[in-house]
């Protein structure tokens, strides 16, 4: 076992503290111009289209806590729990690819049920 640091993990969370603390300019130092996403509604390709994708969520969190994160020379995985203005609780995971500093690629899940459950709360009328 080694205590060198991971330059993945560490490109990683660099990227994570930017985006979660709103300053998505920062974290998009940390993405390269070709990354390719792969998100839940399938394929995002460049910068300009994954910050289409990633930002607005930005917007909506006022909270975020790595659960655990794990890294090497080009890998890492991390798993967080987000906390947003309509949900309390919304976990993801990220496996991203690294090199030369950049993420060059992000497969990203995420629970979308309790998004999709307070827009239906939302648009449900209440009271008689």
């Amino acid at each position: 076992m080694t205590d060198a640091p991971s330059p993945a993990l560490e490109t990683a969370l660099a990227y994570h503290r930017a985006w979660t603390g709103h300053d998505f300019d920062r974290a998009m130092t940390y993405v390269a111009d070709d990354i390719v996403c792969e998100a839940p509604a399938g394929p995002i390709r460049g910068a300009r289209a994954f910050r289409d994708f990633m930002e607005p969520f930005s917007h909506i969190l006022t909270d975020s806590r790595v659960i655990a994160a794990f890294g090497d020379e080009t890998t890492a995985l991390m798993m967080y729990d987000t906390t947003t203005l309509p949900v309390a609780s919304a976990p993801g995971a990220e496996c991203l690819t690294v090199g030369d500093g950049v993420i060059t690629h992000l497969r990203i899940i995420f629970n979308q049920a309790p998004f999709i459950a307070a827009e239906q709360a939302r648009r449900t009328p209440t009271g008689g």
